[in-house]
C-alpha cells in the first residue's frame, strides 16, 4: 500500500477531500493530512462537524494530522517520501501561492515538495468562474508537473446521491494516483 497526504483548503466542496480520505483509509493506505484554518471551518460549515470528528470516524490517528503552521512537520522535507499528495478541495489561494512558489503554510510547503521531489501532485480546484490570473497560475502547475484536476463530477454513472457526485471524483483523484477502487460505474461497464 502507498502512503499519501491529503490536504483540505478553504474552498467549498470539503465532501471531496473527506470522501477520499475515507477511500484511501479503506484502501489500507497509510493517509497523512493536514486541513488549512478556512479548511476547517469550510467542514463545519458544509457538514455539521468538524474535520477532527471526521478523521476519527475514518480511522485516521491524530499523529498523522498535522498544523497548518507547522513547517517543521514531516511532510515539509523531501525526506518525507510520499507516494502523492493531493489537495482536494483547492483554493485559488493556495493554487496562487503554489505557483508563486510560496510556502506560507504546511501545505504550500508539501506541494512544493511534490513538485522539486518529482512526485505525484493532484490539485482539485473548485471555483467557478476562473479569473484570468487563476487559469493562469493553473497553466503555471500543470507545467511543473501538477494534475489539475477540476472537481468536475460527470453524470453518466447516473447518481442518485450527493454522495455519489462525490465518490466520483474521489475516484478520478485516486485513478490518477494509479490506486484501484470502485467508487464508480465506468462508462465502460
Amino acid at each position: 500500500m502507498g502512503r499519501y497526504l491529503l490536504c483540505i483548503t478553504g474552498a467549498s466542496g470539503s465532501i471531496y477531500g473527506l470522501r477520499t480520505l475515507r477511500a484511501l483509509i479503506e484502501g489500507g493506505h497509510e493517509v497523512h493530512s493536514i486541513v488549512s484554518q478556512w479548511g476547517e471551518r469550510v467542514i463545519a460549515k458544509e457538514t455539521g462537524r468538524p474535520f477532527h470528528r471526521w478523521a476519527s470516524d475514518f480511522g485516521l490517528s491524530a499523529e498523522r494530522i498535522y498544523a497548518p503552521d507547522d513547517l517543521a512537520a514531516p511532510p515539509a522535507s523531501g525526506s518525507f517520501v510520499l507516494d502523492g499528495t493531493i489537495i482536494v478541495p483547492c483554493s485559488m489561494n493556495t493554487v496562487g501561492s503554489i505557483a508563486a512558489g510560496i510556502s506560507g503554510n504546511l501545505i504550500h510547503r508539501a506541494a512544493l515538495t511534490s513538485l522539486k521531489e518529482g512526485r505525484p501532485l493532484v490539485l482539485v480546484p473548485r471555483e467557478t468562474p476562473l479569473s484570468l490570473v487563476d487559469l493562469r497560475n493553473l497553466t503555471s502547475l500543470a507545467e511543473a508537473g501538477a494534475v489539475i484536476l477540476p472537481a468536475a463530477p460527470a453524470f453518466y454513472q447516473q447518481p442518485k446521491t450527493i454522495d455519489d457526485l462525490a465518490d466520483f471524483m474521489a475516484g478520478k483523484i485516486l485513478d490518477r494516483l494509479k490506486i484501484q477502487h470502485n467508487l464508480f460505474k465506468r462508462w465502460s461497464e
